[in-house]
């Protein structure tokens, strides 16, 4: 099996996408623009930002939302997991994916979340 790689972090030493077969991989996606700045001190602003990436990253390997098969959420606070879970229910109203959560120290001051996901989307020839 060979894999694909799709972009590339300006500040970490890895891949966006990787799409492996029928599965895609979406490395850890935190809220920060294209110039690498945080959005928001806010759960809410920070949860719609990491989504706005993620989706960024799932169009990279021709992917969507509606492929992602399992999603992982972290929080620096889960006291924010309710804030969190209204912003989520935006994204995926109808047929959620399997998902975990928990609650962890992550890697850069002000980061309040931190989300990864697997997408299943067939190539299509």
């Amino acid at each position: 099996m060979s894999k694909i790689c799709f972009g590339s972090s300006p500040t970490a030493p890895l891949s966006l996408a990787v799409r492996a077969a029928d599965h895609v991989y979406i490395s850890g996606q935190v809220p920060t623009d294209a110039n690498s700045n945080i959005v928001s001190d806010d759960i809410s602003k920070q949860a719609h930002q990491v989504f706005k990436n993620c989706q960024a990253a799932l169009a990279l390997a021709n992917a969507s939302f509606d492929d992602v098969v399992k999603v992982n959420v972290i929080l620096k606070d889960v006291n924010d997991f309710a804030a969190m879970n209204k912003v989520y229910i935006q994204y995926f109203p109808n047929n959620p994916p399997a998902r975990t959560t928990i609650g962890a120290a992550l890697a850069r001051k002000g980061l309040l979340i931190e989300i990864d996901m697997i997408a299943y989307a067939p190539k299509t020839h």
